[in-house]
């Protein structure tokens, strides 16, 4: 039988280490290409609940990332057997290297919980192969996965922040989450699956995503891409910063949304005093690897 190492090492030939959120022209929330702006667009203008962002790498449409994460939920049953278990070797690899660095930047000493984000489609959301992965696949995350939303039957918005989206399956009472999703594009549905958890007792919720979506096609992406080192680094880790002061309690769950923009702010600041050690060990680990 393969080793996750032996799976996922072919994946550092097409994945991207994302960029650091203090790089000029980087979003400081999901590190995706931001054009000149502290921010990307959907980053800017929607709602935002998450405590932490983390994306394994960068996806760019119609790559070899970007069909894997495809054609592991939809492709054919033996093409996508085969692309779930290079995926949660991915996924397990990173998540043993890096998720302390996840959790000390949501400003929190670990992550007890885990779950992922539903499919949009009710009809998918039970069968979702992520929950599969996350909850029977992968050995770092498998004791500590709860399916904790589902898919409601509200009609939302494509691409539009809403926590009525998804149902809580459980209270909780203020429990650290790691939130998991295979691809991010605007962002929304993580927003609005924080929020719901948030609406259910979540403390701190940091997330993980295995690709950043990238559009080639737009502005000076496909330059930046291929200026990025290649291949991808396993170990190093260039983009969190510090979360040095512990989190600001939220505000009653019926004002949540209102007062978003005020709890950004706050965090905001704190996390701009320092970056956190992961970002000097990585680039010692970096320069050691290139």
């Amino acid at each position: 039988m393969a080793t996750v190492s032996e799976l996922s090492d072919p994946y550092a030939n097409f994945m991207f280490n994302p960029l650091p959120p203090t790089t000029a022209g980087v979003c400081s929330v999901c590190l995706t290409f931001a054009e000149g702006y502290s921010t990307c667009y959907p980053c800017g203008h929607q709602l935002r609940f998450t405590d932490a962002v983390l994306p394994i790498s960068y996806s760019p449409a119609f790559g070899q990332l970007h069909t894997a994460l495809r054609q592991y939920k939809r492709g054919h049953p033996v093409a996508a057997r085969q692309f779930r278990g290079q995926l949660a070797a991915v996924l397990w690899r990173f998540l043993a290297l890096h998720e302390g660095c996840l959790a000390r930047s949501a400003g929190v000493d670990g992550f007890g919980l885990l779950t992922t984000v539903p499919s949009s489609s009710i009809e998918r959301d039970g069968a979702h192969p992520l929950a599969h992965l996350v909850g029977e696949t992968v050995a770092p995350t498998r004791s500590r996965y709860r399916r904790l939303l589902v898919r409601s039957a509200t009609p939302v918005a494509e691409r539009s922040v809403d926590p009525g989206k998804f149902n809580p399956t459980a209270n909780l009472q203020g429990e650290p989450i790691l939130l998991i999703d295979d691809t991010w594009t605007t962002g929304a549905n993580v927003q609005s699956a924080t929020a719901a958890l948030k609406i259910a007792g979540a403390g701190p919720v940091g997330v993980l995503v295995l690709g950043r979506h990238i559009n080639e096609d737009f502005g000076d992406n496909a330059q930046r891409l291929s200026a990025l080192p290649r291949p991808f680094a396993w170990e190093a880790l260039r983009a969190l910063p510090v979360a040095v002061a512990r989190r600001v309690p939220e505000p009653p769950l019926p004002t949540l949304a209102r007062h978003d923009r005020a709890r950004r702010t706050t965090l905001g600041r704190a996390r701009t005093m320092a970056l956190t050690r992961c970002i000097a060990e990585a680039g010692g680990r970096a320069g050691q690897s290139r």
